[in-house]
């Protein structure tokens, strides 16, 4: 298993031998982020712009002026908040080609704590006109997804998380923009999950599966734009449907999907399986995915308490 900002940073600097038009824009996080390997391979198109996230987006929007694809390398927290005006204005509205990688995305960002925390990333981003939003969920489906990125004429959002997964795909893995995954079949309950959290339901799942239930499990990759045909048909007749994201429940997967069963009548009960509206904390990974209810064992079980409540009397 390999860290997605290991992967990010070693695939953007293999893309980047062949295609001039890569260049990297740092906030002064390199060694976190680790734009340093891209930093060391082409240091001639390695940009260190120090803590000036608004100035990063405003150099990447002149650059992709000029034909290049720049990616702005920062946490995530600064790029939805910190340089948000210049994300909407810049890049948004001009359909810019830049590519915002938000390393250490979502509740396990080490021990940066809450200020460093992004759980709203999603819900920022997904409302924003014009951009492509993306959550990989390991570092194959990750590699796939920058690969298209790197080609794709239009501003683009990857969310990256700090540490590695268990895999969910392999090397044959393609990604296509705007699929949903069809990862499992099952009678019970649809389940809807994205980024690196579709690793730990699936986990969830499996545990259920040894118990005799059947879910059927849907990964989502891309939170904008999202082919609802296909996720309707994913969907089907069930009667309820439970999102599993690492996010606030607010504005992210949970509501897309709801978007979806209400606009197309399907009429099944949602369940939102994330974070509640409000701050998380500083702590070990394992400490906090417990807290938070986000850990395999916590998503299982409110995966059973929520089928009890549309169990026949």
């Amino acid at each position: 298993m390999k860290a997605q900002r290991v992967v990010w940073g070693e695939t953007l600097t293999k893309l980047a031998e062949t295609d001039d038009r890569i260049l990297v824009i740092d906030g002064d996080l390199a060694s976190s982020t680790r734009a340093d390997i891209f930093a060391e391979a082409h240091p001639d198109r390695f940009i260190q712009a120090g803590i000036a996230e608004q100035n990063m987006v405003g150099m990447a929007f002149g650059m992709s002026t000029l034909g290049f694809r720049p990616w702005l390398s920062s946490f995530g927290v600064f790029l939805t908040n910190r340089a948000l005006d210049q994300v909407r204005m810049l890049v948004s509205q001009t359909k810019a080609p830049v590519r915002l990688a938000a390393a250490y995305s979502g509740l396990l960002n080490g021990a940066s704590g809450k200020t460093h925390q992004d759980l709203e990333d999603l819900a920022v981003m997904r409302a924003l006109p014009n951009m492509t939003v993306l959550a990989p969920a390991d570092e194959h489906e990750l590699r796939a997804v920058i690969e298209w990125a790197a080609n794709y004429d239009g501003p683009v959002y990857l969310r990256l998380a700090r540490d590695a997964v268990t895999e969910v795909f392999d090397e044959t893995y393609e990604f296509v923009m705007g699929a949903p995954v069809s990862l499992a079949e099952g009678n019970d309950a649809v389940v809807v999950s994205t980024g690196v959290q579709t690793s730990r339901t699936v986990d969830a799942l499996d545990q259920l599966r040894a118990q005799g239930r059947s879910f059927a499990h849907v990964h989502l990759p891309t939170l904008k734009p999202v082919d609802t045909d296909a996720l309707s048909a994913l969907i089907g007749d069930a009667r309820q449907i439970f999102t599993v994201e690492e996010h606030s429940v607010v504005g992210g997967l949970g509501d897309l999907v709801s978007e979806v069963v209400t606009s197309r009548g399907l009429g099944a009960r949602l369940d939102r399986i994330g974070l509640a509206d409000g701050w998380a904390e500083s702590g070990p990974n394992d400490f906090l995915l417990e807290k938070y209810g986000l850990s395999a064992e916590k998503v299982a079980a409110r995966v059973l308490a929520g089928l009890e409540v549309l169990a026949p009397a």
